[in-house]
């Protein structure tokens, strides 16, 4: 697994502070709609471009959904995800989360209605910057205000 000593949700803490201030320049400036659209541009490159550096550290520099799901402590660290696995094989990985720190993070900062752009959007920008073959199916977020995140990966090789 990838060593990080700070986790990702204090990581997305820090970030969103900052992005709540550029994202209430940029609402006023060019209005709600764009600004939204810009940050979530920015926050799909930059999710992608961090999915292909952990691609990079696989062994033998051959991404897997093995060494995909052993990040997922980046993740959960310091308690920020509580997962239900339902399913984990050579080709799936299935899980509910059944608690998210960062959507409760994201509406105690006031930024709700970002929470989304600054995380939720990230997973499957995140798929495609670590493999082509790595897939993510989800219908539903704590955050878009369902009982359980629903995360359905499948690696096709």
């Amino acid at each position: 697994m990838a060593k990080q000593s700070l986790g990702i949700l204090e990581q997305r803490r820090i970030e969103a502070a900052f992005a709540k201030g550029i994202y209430e320049e940029m609402k006023a400036q060019v209005g709600e709609e764009k600004a939204k659209c810009i940050l979530s541009a920015a926050i799909i490159k930059l999710a992608k471009e961090a999915a292909a550096d952990m691609a990079k550290q696989a062994p033998e520099g051959k991404p897997s959904l093995g060494h995909f799901v052993s990040l997922q402590p980046l993740w959960t660290k310091g308690d920020a995800l509580q997962i239900e696995t339902l399913r984990k094989d050579a080709k799936h990985y299935d899980f509910n989360v059944t608690r998210c720190r960062y959507a409760e993070m994201y509406r105690a900062m006031g930024l709700a209605e970002l929470g989304a752009i600054l995380s939720c959007n990230r997973d499957g920008a995140f798929c495609e910057g670590y493999d082509s073959n790595l897939k993510l199916e989800r219908t539903q977020t704590i955050m878009g205000g369902a009982s359980h995140c629903n995360f359905r990966y499948r690696y096709d090789e």
